[in-house]
């Protein structure tokens, strides 16, 4: 088959095409990298800045590229917005993409209208980034989310594209049950494609005499991530038990220099409002890392995994992730049978060979 994966979230594309290649097939990944991220594609998509000159630049250059995307018996945008120029070019080059090419299939991959509106209306998950416990959180965030995707020319366009799309495919729990009212019939959940064949596996095979837990914080969205929460217990941890938890918090460091300090944890904290893993703690348990996140029931229930459910699950609220963090000290003999576990978990579903031939059955169904 000739595929075309377009915008990139968190190296879900590259990693998905890096499956479909290894199954023999022909594809071709367009995108910006993901921004800073700047992730490896085959055909770049990178808006240089917003000012007047590179947006005019860039309409010019993507729709010379866009032109030349014909015949692929299937194309994936990322999201409605694959591109980041203004939603109404990326309606543009959707309806130049569908006619075309034989199939298209849009991706429940990010924030989008069916999930900000599945989050506001609080009916669909037990807590989100909007409501704990029944409560609102009025997060600063939830504010910009609003209006971006709530009635907005980008949920006109999300609305259209749902409609008109072949097929569906949402990579988290939250985000196959914000579709599933609307169009059950053609949505597919699919877990988010891992490549472990490029992460370093360093499972904890003995008890650590003092538990090392990491945690990342990106001060521009520290509470809507949860992790203002979280920093807030695991320093309670610290400060009750100096002599068996090292606290490692980073801030403002180079990636290589992220990846080094995390390497060296044996428990990592990430996503408090999440029902479910997302790229960077599969990343984390695939390293052999104990995760300590959002892991509920439903979510297992959905991939079908009854057995293995090593993710420590925290409600959230600071005396849960308190209490989660500090059976894990209490309980540090069970830290290397975590640490087994979660990789086994991510070797089980996410490996990116059999996520591909999952995507290559639902868009050969659809």
């Amino acid at each position: 088959m000739r595929i075309l994966l377009i915008g990139e979230y968190s190296r879900l594309h590259l990693s998905l095409a890096e499956g479909l290649r290894e199954l023999g097939h022909e594809v071709l990944v367009a995108s910006d990298g993901d921004g800073f991220k700047d992730y490896p594609r085959d055909i770049d998509l990178t808006r240089k800045s917003s000012g007047i000159i590179d947006t005019f630049s860039s309409i010019f250059n993507f729709n010379r590229k866009f032109a030349r995307f014909t015949d692929y018996d299937v194309v994936q945008v990322i999201n409605p917005c694959f591109t980041t120029l203004n939603v109404r070019f990326n309606e543009s080059f959707w309806g130049k993409l569908k006619g075309n090419n034989k199939k298209i299939f849009l991706g429940a991959f990010g924030d989008d209208s069916y999930w900000v509106r599945a989050l506001k209306e609080n009916k669909t998950f037990k807590y989100s980034e909007f409501f704990v416990d029944g409560k609102p959180t009025n997060l600063k965030y939830n504010e910009k989310l609003e209006a971006l995707w709530l009635d907005s020319p980008r949920e006109k366009a999300n609305r259209e594209m749902a409609k008109e799309a072949d097929g569906i495919a949402a990579c988290l729990y939250e985000y196959y049950k914000s579709y599933e009212p609307y169009y059950s019939g053609k949505l597919r959940y699919i877990p988010l494609p891992v490549n472990m064949n490029l992460i370093a596996y360093n499972p904890i095979t003995t008890v650590p005499e003092r538990v090392n837990f990491f945690i990342g914080i990106n001060r521009d969205r520290s509470e809507y991530k949860g992790t203002d929460i979280m920093e807030r217990a695991l320093l309670r941890l610290a400060g009750k038990y100096p002599d068996e938890v090292i606290a490692t918090r980073v801030e403002s460091v180079s990636y290589d220099e992220y990846k080094r300090l995390m390497s060296e944890a044996h428990v990592v904290l990430d996503q408090l409002y999440s029902c479910s893993p997302a790229m960077n703690a599969l990343l984390a348990m695939a390293q052999g890392k104990v995760l300590v996140g959002g892991g509920e029931p439903e979510m297992y229930d959905l991939m079908g995994e009854k057995v293995n459910r090593p993710i420590v699950n925290v409600h959230p609220t600071e005396e849960d992730v308190f209490a989660k963090l500090e059976w894990l000290v209490q309980n540090k003999e069970q830290i290397p049978a975590l640490s087994e576990q979660g990789y086994s978990f991510v070797a089980q579903h996410h490996n990116h060979v059999k996520v591909a031939q999952q995507y290559l059955d639902f868009w050969g169904k659809h």
